[in-house]
């Protein structure tokens, strides 16, 4: 796992210079390439954490014959594709593998890869540079692009070290209504994220830059139906398997496990002990809020895992500033604080850890699922949300059919209002951010909405072009790199999202039972207590935060705005942050942090 970087015809930069801003990224190694292309000067930086290959053969960046490549991710199924090629290779690293496959087949060599990767190959021969990212997006890639330049990078801190970025205000409207930037996207003009499951094809004598999907996700939701549910449940274990034995033994470093009390993690640890025994497994206790030792120590104990329960105790007040703004761009999600302690305990003991990412999004995991499936059903009712008082407790039967009616009102004519009171549900209600990105969003979403599927598989579908790559993996992608851990999914590998989407919905709502075939298989390894409990995520303490621990950071910074007061008015402001009792508690605490990273965001900005 590393960091990347680089940049077509823009003055030349030190690598001493780019390194410090990637460096947690790849503390092991770095490196860097420079060449005059028909295009300019070609620019290319690496920051190394070594996993695969310890050895010096590992470096980039890497040549081979004409190409040159700057590589961050891992390829799990790299060694069976050597197989296919007749080369010689001077190292065992997937990198150079992807360099022997693209030198025989081109880009088409894209299917064929099973991992998390972003990366940038320059060809020589051909004068042009290839950017590619991963079927899901869990690996990022950020691009500027002007006419005749280009920088890219891993991070957008990195990416202002080649030019001073100008603000995107339409694009920070947009995060502000949703709580995401759209697509993966950036706050910045003429910078955005290369689409996951694509290509770009930059060449260097026109300065163009075409971009070319290799995956659809939607085909797979569009094919007909896997339905025999023995069958499923043999095929699903059978892909884990495969996908956790690929994640353990590709790398040359110790693989272990985060261990929550969920069905995902301990499926995973479940299966993972069959293939490495004495797994280390890792378990958070999150003072004030976050406690699922007791179930993580049922598993654990039953497969003999080598088990350690990281009990955290967060210095908010100084980690907070830090933890926000190595997101480099304003992030609203505050899971966000336990996901960067847990990853930084982790990191004491072990550099790679299997993660549960992306299981709900495929089979069905949230508890809002089943109510989108409800919300046609009570259409006409949609209407008494406006005659009732906001609720106070998040997690509380009231708040759950409040939503249910708003979304129910939504649905009928706002397919943008409907998505985001389903999902994010920050500022609806009560503030609207109004912005040209809400055209495009509310095309997908009638385009979706209208297609002919499932209203599961809709929402399933737009959560993992949505949540899941613009908030869920940038989150476990900066938590983990800003210290040096890498965090390996095998619910993402590409037998998986080409098996999941062609369950029928039977097979992943039934009822009120979420994710139901992973439920089904659970029983099979797991203890009941573990299969029948509650979905929970990071359950954060929020309120509590704004109240209290970070009142005064979160009062001072808002008090006096530098950038929030663009988009509500002091008055606003001022009411959001001394006259709470205007506001539902969980929604003002929601309101109140997202305005406090934007601002947080802003004040890195300025620095730059």
């Amino acid at each position: 796992m590393c960091g990347i970087a680089g940049s077509i015809n823009l003055a030349k930069i030190p690598l001493e210079k780019i390194y410090p801003f990637m460096a947690h990224r790849g503390p092991n190694d770095s490196g860097s390439f420079y060449e005059m292309s028909k295009g300019g000067l070609i620019s290319l930086f690496h920051a190394r954490l070594s996993i695969q290959d310890l050895s010096e053969c590992g470096h980039q960046p890497m040549q081979k014959e004409e190409a040159v490549i700057v590589f961050n991710g891992e390829i799990y199924n790299h060694k069976d594709l050597r197989n296919e090629l007749d080369c010689e290779f001077k190292s065992s690293s997937d990198t150079e593998t992807l360099l022997a496959l693209y030198l025989k087949y081109g880009m088409a060599f894209l299917e064929k890869l099973d991992g998390m990767f972003a990366f940038a190959i320059y060809d020589r021969k051909k004068q042009k540079v290839f950017f590619v990212r991963d079927r899901m997006g869990k690996k990022p890639l950020f691009i500027y692009q002007d006419k005749e330049s280009l920088a890219f990078s891993s991070e957008l801190n990195t990416l202002l070290c080649f030019k001073k970025l100008q603000i995107d205000y339409e694009g920070l409207k947009f995060f502000l209504q949703s709580g995401f930037f759209y697509h993966d996207g950036t706050p910045y003009l003429n910078c955005y994220s290369l689409p996951n499951a694509s290509y770009g094809e930059y060449d260097l004598c026109n300065h163009k830059l075409s971009i070319k999907p290799y995956f659809n996700l939607l085909d797979y939701y569009l094919r007909p139906k896997i339905t025999d549910e023995k069958e499923a449940i043999k095929e699903c274990e059978e892909i884990l398997i495969q996908s956790l034995k690929r994640r353990i033994e590709s790398s040359d470093l110790e693989v272990g496990a985060f261990l929550s009390g969920g069905i995902d993690s301990s499926l995973i640890v479940a299966l993972a002990s069959k293939i490495k025994p004495n797994l280390r497994t890792f378990t958070i206790s999150f003072s004030g809020a976050y406690d699922e030792s007791h179930l993580a120590q049922i598993t654990a104990k039953t497969y003999g895992t080598n088990h350690t329960t990281l009990k955290i105790t967060p210095n908010l007040k100084n980690d907070v500033e830090k933890i926000l703004q190595n997101y480099g761009r304003p992030f609203a999600d505050s899971s966000a604080i336990p996901s960067f302690y847990v990853a930084k305990e982790a990191k004491k003991h072990l550099s790679v850890v299997l993660n549960g990412d992306g299981a709900d999004e495929l089979f069905g995991g949230y508890r809002r699922y089943v109510g989108h499936l409800l919300v046609s059903k009570i259409k006409p009712f949609g209407f008494l949300s406006n005659m009732l008082p906001s609720p106070k407790e998040k997690k509380s039967l009231y708040n759950y059919f409040y939503r249910l009616l708003q979304m129910a009102k939504a649905y009928q004519n706002d397919f943008l209002a409907y998505y985001l009171l389903a999902t994010t549900d920050i500022f609806c209600g009560y503030f609207s951010f109004e912005n040209s990105y809400n055209n495009d969003f509310q095309k997908e979403l009638t385009e979706i909405f209208n297609a002919p599927l499932s209203k599961l598989s809709q929402m399933l579908y737009l959560d993992s072009k949505n949540l899941l790559l613009s908030d869920l993996l940038p989150k476990m992608d900066i938590a983990t790199m800003a210290n040096s851990l890498e965090g390996r999914s095998p619910f993402l590998s590409k037998e998986m999202v080409e098996f999941a989407p062609r369950l029928s919905d039977d097979l992943k709502i039934r009822g009120k039972t979420t994710k139901y075939l992973l439920r089904k298989l659970a029983q099979i390894h797991l203890d009941k207590e573990i299969v029948n409990a509650p979905k929970r995520g990071f359950e954060v303490p929020l309120k509590q935060w704004v109240n209290y621990e970070l009142k005064e950071l979160i009062m001072d910074r808002l008090s006096d705005s530098k950038i929030a007061c663009d988009f509500l008015s002091k008055e606003e402001i001022y009411n959001l942050c001394f006259k709470g009792e205007k506001y539902g508690e969980e929604k003002r605490a929601k309101m109140l942090w997202s305005l406090y990273a934007l601002e947080e965001w802003y004040a890195y900005y300025l620095k730059r």
